[in-house]
């Protein structure tokens, strides 16, 4: 590989990991690096992520099962890509596993994330149908990728639908409220029990939105973490 060379993003892409960034080590902030742990003979670190819904049709496609499939795919297809694509490139996943990384503090240095009131990263491209997948470090030498520069779609969205559509009043006031959203998740008969109704009502990225399935796979793990913590 020689030095600076462009990223091999074809494979990524159609496994559905098609948002990529690539952070020079060197110039990460020392508070990142911190939660890296032993980053000796590595340059640089890779977030993956996805946008739209390319990425579950993978998963879908694979026939993976489990409890994690979209993990389990996602671990499956970066040691696939460095395999084939990066031959005898060390890396390290991080993400998924057990090392306690910021992924919002990462997309924020990317550029992919910006606050919502519904607290789900937004992006003026992808709306909040996007989610970071994977975290490796590696000893590549490709071009370190400039931040995206997209101004926040919150702070010209006069309507905020947002806001009307949560039946919680969760996001009422100068602050979201955890306890209002979490305790309506939580009633029986909750509307919000398998997808977060705001979320869904916010116009930006509207033709990105996951498929039903996704949506309900996801706010299901979630849903089961809110019983466990309350």
């Amino acid at each position: 590989m020689s030095k600076n060379s462009p990223f091999p993003a074809d494979f990524l892409n159609r496994a559905g990991l098609n948002r990529q960034h690539v952070f020079s080590l060197d110039k990460l902030p020392t508070a990142v690096m911190a939660t890296l742990g032993d980053t000796a003979g590595y340059r640089q670190l890779i977030l993956l992520g996805h946008g739209g819904r390319r990425l579950w049709e993978c998963v879908t496609a694979s026939g993976i099962g489990g409890e994690h499939p979209i993990d389990d795919y996602c671990v499956q297809t970066v040691g696939r890509w460095f395999a084939e694509s990066l031959p005898g490139r060390r890396h390290t996943l991080l993400y998924p596993g057990e090392a306690a990384i910021g992924l919002q503090q990462l997309g924020k240095l990317a550029g992919w994330h910006q606050p919502s009131p519904f607290m789900v990263g937004i992006d003026a491209e992808w709306g909040s149908w996007f989610a970071y997948r994977a975290i490796v470090l590696a000893d590549t030498d490709f071009v370190p990728s400039r931040p995206v520069e997209r101004q926040s779609p919150c702070l010209t969205c006069s309507s905020q639908p947002c806001l009307a559509a949560c039946p919680a009043d969760a996001l009422s006031g100068d602050q979201f409220s955890l306890a209002r959203c979490a305790g309506y998740r939580l009633e029986p008969a909750s509307a919000c029990a398998h997808g977060c109704l705001s979320r869904q009502a916010c116009p930006v990225g509207r033709i990105h939105r996951y498929e039903e399935a996704q949506i309900k796979h996801s706010y299901s793990r979630s849903l089961a973490m809110l019983r466990q913590y309350f």
